[in-house]
């Protein structure tokens, strides 16, 4: 039933017709960590394992930059003109540049859009493309507007994880930079098939952002801000994200009418190589149906989607008219969100 709708009509189809991507400068070896490095124990952990490469974004370098670079191809592919018209721009951004103030404006000023819809949302994490999508989605069915970019910004690896204390933590070599962006139409062309998006408010507070003392990131003084981690944190995450993505893709599975071990293909958010293995087992596919770009640009956070979808695409591995689920879970098992589309994305 569609909520928006006080007739009850079928909602319009919204397409995903096209993704594109940008990843910073040349890859970093693990070996630029290795180093630093301070605690042996805890790199061993299974959601520090290090991939073996993974791009750093400058730490000049602004949030509008990196969505230019992504969305050039776009604009290549459908003209400057069409993506000067889009209806709704949503962005995400790891790390905003200026804490009361979102990325959004600033790119439709450098992409020489003027959205009626404008918005820049955090809440999503890992799984904001999803989250975009359906965000997306639900204006376009209860307005008239009829285009939408979103962007999906990881900044933080190079700005953040290379400072001279914050290098030598166990999860340091995880995190890659990088921005992957969408072009959805209201239309057929290359549906969404469903979207599920849950919020878990009692995992909200298990994810810290700490200075190393007790100093709030905004003051000045000593210490190096960044996510923190105990082991005994670190235990439930994983537990939590094991369950989370396969729980959600399977209820999209649900409602296309599909098995999960049918989906073409899945593409999750990259957080590290035993996630992914336990994600597809658990939705019951094989390896090469579930793409994998940790090695090459490690954890990118909201960005692993679609930069993994890019990459796919461009690699001619997406086949049109096949079933890409896409699944992914956020911070500390707080959000979670899957959607599944019947692809059709220009290359």
């Amino acid at each position: 039933m569609d909520f928006t709708d006080p007739t009850h009509r079928i909602p319009p189809p919204v397409s995903l017709v096209d993704v594109a991507s940008y990843l910073p400068g040349e890859s970093v070896g693990t070996e630029y960590f290795t180093q630093f490095s301070r605690s042996e124990r805890m790199a061993k952990n299974v959601m520090f394992r290090a991939p073996k490469g993974r791009h750093h974004v400058h730490r000049d370098t602004r949030v509008h930059e990196m969505a230019e670079q992504a969305v050039a191809p776009l604009i290549e592919r459908h003209g400057a003109q069409e993506l000067s018209k889009i209806d709704i721009l949503i962005t995400h951004t790891q790390l905003p540049e200026n804490p009361v103030l979102g990325a959004g404006g600033e790119v439709a000023r450098r992409l020489n859009m003027n959205p009626r819809y404008v918005f820049d949302v955090h809440n999503g994490g890992c799984a904001a493309f999803v989250h975009m999508m359906w965000l997306a989605r639900t204006i376009m069915q209860s307005s008239d507007a009829r285009t939408a970019l979103i962007v999906a910004t990881q900044n933080c690896a190079g700005p953040v994880f290379t400072q001279s204390e914050i290098r030598k933590l166990a999860q340091a070599p995880v995190p890659g930079d990088g921005c992957g962006v969408g072009f959805l139409v209201k239309n057929n062309t290359a549906p969404i098939l469903d979207i599920e998006c849950r919020t878990y408010p009692e995992f909200a507070g298990d994810m810290a952002f700490s200075t190393g003392s007790d100093r709030k990131y905004w003051e000045p003084g000593e210490g190096q801000g960044c996510v923190s981690f105990t082991e005994s944190k670190v235990a439930k995450v994983f537990a939590r994200g094991n369950r989370l993505v396969p729980e959600v893709a399977h209820e999209v599975c649900k409602r296309i009418g599909v098995k999960s071990s049918d989906i073409d293909t899945l593409v999750t958010n990259q957080p590290n190589r035993l996630f992914l293995r336990n994600w597809h087992d658990a939705l019951e596919l094989p390896a090469e149906r579930h793409p994998d770009t940790f090695d090459q640009c490690g954890n990118l956070f909201a960005a692993g989607i679609p930069v993994t979808l890019d990459t796919e695409n461009r690699a001619g591995r997406l086949r049109n008219g096949s079933v890409v689920l896409m699944s992914a879970f956020a911070h500390a098992g707080d959000f979670a969100g899957a959607a599944a589309v019947r692809w059709g994305a220009a290359r």
